[in-house]
């Protein structure tokens, strides 16, 4: 049985060292692949980027999720470490990591996760100028990325 490791949490994380040591727990691997999304500043406009979710409900729909991509791809092992609160511009808001035998496998695990935490994660993003706060909308682009997984 392959590891899903799920963390939501509001403090931010080191990504060297969650890099090493989901390396660490991983064995007869042959890729492992790592993507971190970081706080657009929006050209110098975004004061705050504030992320909600619902406690419980969230951490269930990223296991399913990451149970999904382990179901399509042979994986050793998956990462996803999602923040939430009040975050600045260039902070780190999350992170997936993938391990595999084989690379394509690892690519597209991550790629899928990524893509389906974007459009599809139970988390909401209020966005704080000078001008006001915003929720933020779906963009067609995350939703057709999206598609190509069906």
């Amino acid at each position: 049985m392959s590891a899903v490791e799920i963390h939501v949490q509001e403090a931010p994380f080191d990504l060297g060292a969650e890099a090493s040591a989901f390396a660490a727990r991983q064995t007869g691997m042959g890729a492992i692949v790592t993507f971190t999304g970081i706080v657009r500043d929006l050209g110098g406009a975004l004061e705050l980027m504030t992320i909600e979710h619902y406690p419980g409900m969230t951490e269930k729909a990223l296991s399913a999720i990451a149970e999904e991509a382990h179901a399509r791809w042979d994986l050793g092992g998956s990462l996803i470490i999602h923040r939430h609160g009040p975050l600045a511009p260039d902070e780190m808001i999350m992170m997936v990591a993938t391990a595999s035998k084989h690379r394509k496998d690892a690519f597209e695990a991550a790629m899928f996760l990524m893509d389906y935490l974007k459009s599809r994660a139970p988390f909401w993003k209020k966005e704080e100028t000078r001008e006001g706060a915003e929720w933020v909308a779906a963009r067609d682009e995350d939703e057709d990325a999206l598609k190509g997984w069906s």
